[in-house]
């Protein structure tokens, strides 16, 4: 397992319901670990599996609920 963390910046969510669900999105991506958004700084810290996804990954499923996102860092 290689354990890599990505953050990224989600335009467009502004209140707990609507991070929930970005959450709830990123839950179903095969390979991510952990994911929260933050509604208040709109920033969204992913831990995922490189073995099992890449980084495209939470980012398509991000995109696929109408958010639009900014990639701060992979690490």
């Amino acid at each position: 397992m290689e354990r890599t963390h990505l953050t990224l910046t989600v335009h467009g969510v502004g209140c707990a319901s609507s991070a929930h669900v970005v959450e709830r999105r990123l839950g179903q991506v095969a390979g991510v670990m952990e994911a929260y958004v933050n509604p208040v700084f709109r920033v969204a810290p992913i831990e995922y599996d490189a073995e099992r996804c890449s980084a495209e990954d939470p980012v398509a499923a991000i995109e696929s609920l109408g958010y639009a996102r900014d990639r701060k860092s992979v690490v």
